[in-house]
């Protein structure tokens, strides 16, 4: 078992009222390799200026949790294979909308990786193969109910 952590971090700006719900969402993310992420919430889910458009959101951070996961285990099945992957890019999106219980949730995440290989290439049906493994190892996918989607780009 392994445990890992996050520090989250917020605090009331001396100008925001937060009784009428105008202050900043504004807030970090602190991870145990001493990394600090400005977050926020998704200017989608509450309103400019109470969002910072720049910083990283919890819809954004939960796709790319997911698409880096999938990518590592990725690499990891195409190495035990032999295939050597020189590039591996993802332009993964998310679809918030609502569940079977009426709720808003992310029900569909789509990852669009782009492979490059050097040498002895894997067939298109062993890249799929290859995808469905890592989509059946990663530990973020097997912790979630989304519905995952995995569409090579060539």
């Amino acid at each position: 078992m392994s445990k890992y952590t996050a520090e989250v971090n917020w605090s009331l700006d001396s100008n925001d009222n937060f009784a009428a719900r105008t202050y900043s969402r504004a807030h970090s993310w602190k991870f145990d390799g001493g990394i600090e992420v400005p977050a926020s919430a998704s200017p989608q889910v509450v309103a400019l200026p109470y969002s910072v458009e720049a910083a990283v959101d919890p819809e954004e951070a939960f796709i790319a949790s997911l698409s880096s996961c999938h990518m590592l285990w990725f690499l990891h099945v195409a190495s035990a294979k032999r295939w050597v992957v020189t590039e591996y890019s993802d332009q993964a999106e998310g679809l918030l909308s609502k569940d079977s219980d009426g709720h808003l949730a992310m029900t569909r995440v789509t990852l669009h990786p782009k492979i490059q290989f050097i040498g002895e290439s894997p067939s298109a049906e062993d890249v799929e193969k290859l995808h469905h493994r890592a989509h059946k190892l990663c530990f973020i996918a097997n912790s979630v109910k989304t519905d995952i989607q995995i569409e090579p780009r060539y």
